[in-house]
């Protein structure tokens, strides 16, 4: 993630960064440090497993923390009276009904910045193909979208 780039969040997801960076901070590095501890005890570092399991945890919690510190020191909180005056265009917050024009199927998706994006949940980045194809679009608009499997056509039903 470069640096310097906007992270785009809803209030929800900066709340979610801002928790799991406290519990990382205040609960999990005790932890590490504590498995840390007990693997020395064991004797010889060189043929220590647990406390190279200890060691890789320890690296992967303090580069979490520095990657969510950076994410945050970035972070742009989408700000939903703004979003609500642009009613009827797609932008980040907005939450779309699409109709693929192929096969009929309706799908609802909410577009997020990428660090909120999780498919599963219909939550997708407005840097996605299916995002960016509808980004600043209206309803009844008919677009195109690039896709692996080839050019798929959604028609914008609804924008909320």
């Amino acid at each position: 993630m470069e640096d310097n780039k906007p992270v785009v969040l809803s209030p929800e997801g900066l709340q979610k960064l801002q928790e799991e960076l406290d519990y990382l901070r205040n609960v999990k590095r005790k932890e590490v440090a504590e498995r840390l501890k007990e693997a020395r005890s064991y004797g010889d570092l060189s043929e220590n497993s647990e406390y190279d399991d200890a060691r890789n945890e320890q690296a992967f919690v303090e580069g979490r923390i520095t990657m969510l510190e950076n994410m945050l020191r970035n972070a742009v909180v989408l700000d939903e009276e703004e979003a609500g005056a642009a009613a009827g265009t797609v932008r980040l917050g907005s939450t779309v009904v699409l109709k693929d024009l192929e096969y009929g199927d309706v799908v609802e998706y909410t577009i997020v910045g990428t660090v909120e994006a999780d498919p599963g949940k219909n939550k997708i980045s407005n840097e996605s193909p299916v995002g960016r194809a509808i980004m600043g679009r209206t309803k009844g608009e008919v677009v195109e979208v690039e896709a692996p499997i080839g050019n798929i056509k959604f028609e914008i039903l609804d924008v909320k």
